[in-house]
């Protein structure tokens, strides 16, 4: 019994069965090939799309080939990754074949967790980096909207536009034609109340009449063209903030379609890196 034993504890004193020199060549090789893929498939994507209507591709299906770009390239990555893994590793002597393949799946499994892990590194930093930029652009507005209220302009720290469509209401004129009080520039008090309108979705109806009476004294026009002319404008904004928000829904949709799609691709890319980790060390077996 002792004599079974020995040899055991000595095999367990050699050492991890993990051969990281070649988990590590190949999560660098893996890295590589998807950050030349991601710079490839980039530069195609920037040139079948234009801001010019009637050129390029549609956002349907710019998406959608985006999707597929990205699995092909992480299906690519792990199975180059996985296979020199497979192919780099030490060979394992007088070991069973069922752990020995084991052994290389679990290779190539660590190889493109290790490789994912540095590309989300790498564009991590890229994303840092265009923050940064974003931070130090806002910085750059701020201090314009402090030079503006020294010398007398809006003030970033000024109410919301709900606050200040109530303050404009508190001091609402019965009716500037009636009375012939005509404010200085009317547009930024019409400006709160088409935002009161777009965070209620609707105006009333004593907006729309102030709006018309507004219209009348600045313009000339008579009530009832200028009451039409109102609800044009009203029609107006409501149509573009449902678009924004159409579209805002569609973004969504999108990105979430675009993060299923990439955890699906990641999960296939492990178990390619994992069969391509085993092949190459069958092969690497055979020759040796």
């Amino acid at each position: 019994m002792e004599q079974t034993l020995e040899p055991r504890a000595e095999y367990a004193r050699a050492g991890s069965a993990a051969s990281w020199p070649a988990i590590i060549a190949g999560a660098f090789v893996a890295a590589s090939v998807s950050l030349a893929l991601f710079a490839l498939g980039s530069g195609l994507g920037f040139a079948s799309i234009s801001p010019w209507p009637g050129h390029g591709v549609s956002a349907t299906t710019f998406a959608i080939t985006t999707a597929i770009w990205l699995i092909v390239m992480q299906w690519i990555s792990s199975a180059l990754g996985g296979y020199i893994t497979g192919r780099l590793r030490t060979r394992w002597i007088g070991t069973h074949t069922h752990e020995v393949f084991f052994r290389d799946t679990a290779h190539g499994l660590v190889t493109w967790a290790v490789a994912t892990v540095l590309v989300a590194a790498t564009l991590a930093t890229s994303l840092f980096s265009a923050i940064g930029g974003g931070a130090h652009a806002v910085s750059g507005m701020a201090s314009a909207g402090v030079q503006g209220a020294m010398s007398g302009g809006p003030s970033l720290g000024g109410p919301s536009s709900g606050e200040a469509y109530s303050v404009d209401k508190l001091f609402r004129t019965a009716g500037p034609a009636a009375n012939g009080q005509i404010p200085g520039d009317p547009r930024a008090e019409a400006a709160h109340i088409v935002a009161n309108a777009w965070s209620t979705g609707a105006v009333p109806d004593a907006d729309r009449s102030y709006l018309a009476d507004l219209v009348a004294s600045r313009t000339g026009l008579s009530q009832a063209d200028a009451q039409k002319r109102v609800d044009d404008f009203v029609a107006g904004a409501l149509d573009a903030e449902a678009k924004i928000k159409a579209n805002a829904d569609a973004a969504r949709k999108a990105a979430a379609q675009a993060a299923i799609y990439t955890a699906l691709a990641m999960l296939v890319g492990a178990f390619i890196a994992s069969v391509s980790a085993a092949l190459g060390g069958r092969l690497r077996d055979e020759h040796l």
